[in-house]
């Protein structure tokens, strides 16, 4: 019996030292432990504990406190604070006129957590049920009740719906309780995913508001409208996580029913409780928005989760996103009705026809010179502006398709715009670009948003446009020495440090925008001058710059955009920086660079919505029925979104330049959620695809409309196209099939140029061709790629099952389209070198079939 009760006693102090010894006021399993205790008036969470590699892992402060915001009347909508910059003077400036209204409706005193009176309390009594905790409280303006219970299917969830009863008529909100908070010097990441992520606390608001450069010390409340993923989080020191993610269907719908609820905001998001502590926070109603006005006795009800996570950020994001907001799940509903390849093929002719894609030929200096309209805001512009979008995608479709079209009426004029686009006159600006638009009627060219000079305009649209051009013209000696005076300006331009100025002003040469830092991909243009230059002095001053951006940029959160009409709001250039430091790597082979990439591609996924749950509801969109899944934004990413951003109104984009960096990132890492991010924005798009056209519309909001005021959005179109069908190829052929990526296109992503030089196919060396009706799978699932082989007599075609289901189709050949001599002798596997047939071919989900066409 002593030895029983020695026994008995020992496993007790064990689990006593533990803190497993389950009281029924805690809640505890195998993975987590929260614990409740009282003093004699109140209840409040004493300890929590996570398992951590198999022990129990302290790191949060305890709490339990809950808080109620009440108004007898609406706040007001007007801001009651204005905000100067870091280094002083008004912010935003005046000239900002896209952003004046986002920035006003953000500071009023609902965003800044300033309205309502304030109800800060702990619970008074405790009812324990079977595998729940009631806790209740009694205020002078409502009952509050909450119900906590462990998830059977989630064990690192607590699961807890919130109750409010009100006692009197006014506006309410009920944030979840503070289950925890972190303190500042134990935190290592905080974010609320499309806003802002990082690991240090800002004292300047605007820099931390506006850019997320650093975190808030202010516990603001942000709308769904950009939260990518509904989970603020919270990371310690330690190695924990703390997040909460709201019951689906508490956030706002986008599209609703038959209009766009872009701007309905019913869920307020937050890294602080309204003390200000490090503790993510939800609020629902949101203070004076529609659902808060409540009557004595008009009950609300919603649920929401604590996640407790033994990981960092990146775990959580993808707890969120998969497990709760089913994002993985529902790729399943994406079928595409027109073929990528398709589209290719159909835009080809658009950007052919003068009419439709709005090609314009200018006189100046001499020279025919040839781009696009451009119907957006430009400085200046009278509706005469003109610009180029992806010189890269110009000259691989003019290469792929050999068009003399495209060849003799498009390439020559356009490469004159690039040549004449290049400051020449010595000084301060040469080898800079005087800007990125032609103004037709003033003669002249000019930036977006003010006679400004921008270092990264120089990577942009003289390094990486000449250096794409460079790859498929390498003996284009003017070119070479256009592009060497460009490399050698960003060079010049260098900090001592790394880093480079944001803008200098033209007139005054003087360095502009001082209240923020260069934190984008500057960087890249010295490894385009390397790459084609060979001399190593560019390489050094790559690695400098990146060495800059990696400490201030990637290991910090804080990231800067590329849009002047934006005031550089972070946007696309984010996921542009990982594919920048994959290329340095490339060439260094160091280690440090590879995982920068890696780290900066984790962080861009939060730049792609995952919520609402795509279904399948018939909605009605411009008169049409219309799938939930067809206009879901799960999957899309923004231009720029957080609080200055287009995503705030416009919603997220159809460019997906991520797409083919998401698909290399996934062969790089095995993390799951970058194919499946990749493929979501991809695949299925048709309702955003103008059907006379095949060009996507830009932002969501604009549905089907097409091109729209940016003709030139098409050349960025066939680029990601391409770069995310090649990127899949690779990964599906398990590297038998490849083609050498060129450089990035300018401002809008990551993706990649090809065609300049031959790919390889199951050893066999090709040059990547479009031969529009030489193969055509009748399902438009499927994705046809052709190649040419430079040794014999044959066309590669490769297959590609862009859907989530097996797919059955047949491959119809037309040898015409080809030439009339040539006529096929045969067709072979290439995975098992044995005679085929193609009018029944079989292709399992996301994969691949490749095929040897022989002519004779």
């Amino acid at each position: 019996m002593k030895l029983y009760f020695a026994i008995f006693l020992c496993f007790g102090l064990i689990n006593k030292v533990l803190g497993q010894v389950k009281s029924p006021n805690s809640l505890t399993n195998d993975h987590i432990s929260i614990q409740f205790k009282s003093d004699g008036k109140s209840w409040s969470v004493s300890k929590i504990l996570v398992k951590k590699d198999g022990k129990w892992t302290e790191g949060l402060t305890p709490s339990g406190e809950y808080t109620m915001l009440y108004s007898e009347t609406k706040p007001s909508d007007e801001p009651t604070e204005t905000f100067e910059k870091i280094t002083g003077g008004k912010f935003p400036e005046d000239n900002y006129h896209y952003q004046e209204r986002q920035w006003k409706e953000s500071i009023t005193d609902v965003p800044l957590n300033k309205a309502g009176q304030v109800f800060s309390f702990l619970p008074t009594n405790l009812l324990i049920k079977k595998n729940e905790l009631e806790f209740t409280k009694e205020t002078e303006v409502a009952t509050v009740k909450a119900t906590w219970t462990l998830d059977p299917n989630y064990p690192t969830d607590v699961q807890v719906t919130m109750r409010l009863i009100p006692k009197k008529k006014g506006y309410f909100s009920l944030a979840t309780p503070t289950l925890a908070s972190v303190e500042a010097n134990q935190m290592s990441w905080a974010s609320v995913p499309g806003y802002f992520q990082g690991n240090f606390i800002q004292k300047n608001f605007a820099l931390a508001y506006a850019y997320g450069h650093g975190i808030p010390d202010r516990p603001v409340v942000y709308r769904e409208r950009c939260a990518t993923t509904l989970s603020p989080l919270v990371s310690t020191k330690t190695g924990i996580t703390l997040s909460v993610i709201p019951e689906p269907g508490l956030a706002r719908d986008p599209w609703a029913k038959d209009k766009i609820t872009q701007t309905d905001w019913q869920l307020g998001l937050s890294h602080m409780n309204r003390k200000a502590q490090l503790s993510p926070t939800l609020y629902y109603p949101v203070l004076g928005e529609p659902k808060s006005e409540l009557n004595a006795g008009e009950e609300i009800t919603y649920s929401f989760r604590y996640s407790l996570i033994a990981g960092d950020w990146f775990q959580a994001i993808k707890h969120a996103a998969n497990d709760i907001y089913k994002f993985h799940e529902t790729l399943s509903l994406r079928q595409s009705k027109q073929a990528l390849t398709d589209r290719i093929e159909k835009m080809h002719h658009y950007l052919t026809d003068p009419k439709t894609s709005l090609w314009n030929i200018e006189e100046f200096e001499g020279k025919q010179i040839g781009a696009q309209s451009y119907l957006g805001g430009v400085v200046g512009s009278n509706k005469d502006a003109m610009k180029n979008a992806d010189y890269g995608a110009m000259w691989m479709l003019a290469n792929a398709t050999n068009d003399p079209d495209l060849k003799e009426k498009v390439l020559p004029p356009a490469l004159n715009f690039k040549l004449v686009q290049q400051e020449t006159d010595k000084g301060f600006f040469n080898g800079a670009i005087e800007g990125q638009y032609y103004l037709a009627k003033s003669k002249k060219f000019v930036e977006e948003w003010g006679e400004v000079v921008e270092p990264i305009a120089v990577t942009y649209y003289v390094l990486l446009d000449m250096g794409n051009m460079l790859l498929f013209e390498p003996d284009n000696a003017e070119l070479k020495e256009k592009l060497r005076l460009g490399a050698d300006k960003l060079l010049s331009w260098q900090n001592a440090n790394g880093s480079w100025a944001v803008a200098y002003d033209r007139k005054t040469e003087q360095e502009l925008f001082k209240d923020i830092k260069d934190n984008r991909p500057t960087f890249y243009g010295m490894i385009v001058a390397y790459r084609l230059l060979k001399d190593e002095k560019y390489l050094k001053a790559a690695q400098k710059g990146a060495d800059w951006f990696i400490k201030n940029s990637v290991e910090t959160g804080a990231f800067l955009g590329v849009c002047g009409d934006a005031r550089y709001a972070p946007d696309f250039a984010t996921g542009q920086s990982a594919q920048a430091l994959l290329d340095l790597y490339d060439f260094t082979k160091n280690k440090k660079y590879q995982d920068a990439a890696v780290t900066c591609a984790k962080i861009y996924t939060a730049s792609v919505y995952t919520h609402p749950i795509a279904n399948r509801e018939v909605k009605l969109v411009n008169g049409n029925s219309k799938e939930d899944w067809e206009i879901s934004q799960t999957g899309l990413s923004f231009e720029h979104g957080g609080i200055f951003g287009s995503a705030t109104r416009l919603g997220p984009i159809q460019l997906a330049s991520h797409a083919g960096l998401f698909i290399r990132m996934y062969q790089l890492t095995g993390e799951q959620i970058f194919a499946d991010m990749a493929r979501s924005a991809a695949i299925g798009r048709d309702a955003f695809v103008d059907s006379k056209t095949s060009v996507a519309s830009y932002y969501w909001q604009a549905m089907n409309k097409g091109a729209g005021p940016y003709p030139h959005h098409a050349w960025w179109q066939i680029g990601w196209i391409t770069d995310y069908l090649l990127s899949e190829v690779a990964l599906r052929s398990n590297g038998k099939i490849t083609f050498p990526g060129g450089f990035v296109a300018p401002k809008v992503g990551p993706h990649q140029t090809y065609g300049f030089e031959a790919g390889v196919v199951y050893g066999d060396k090709a040059k990547l061709v479009i031969l529009e009706g030489f193969a055509t799978a009748n399902k438009p699932a499927i994705d046809v790629i052709t190649a040419k082989s430079t040794s014999k007599n044959s066309i590669y075609v490769v297959l590609l099952n862009n859907s989530p289901t097996q797919t059955k189709f047949g491959l119809d050949l037309d040898s015409s389209k080809i030439g009339d001599s040539k006529q096929i002798a045969s067709i072979e596997s290439l995975e098992n070198n044995q005679t085929t047939k193609i009018d029944q071919i079989t292709i399992e989900p996301f994969g691949l079939k490749s095929l040897e066409i022989k002519l004779r």
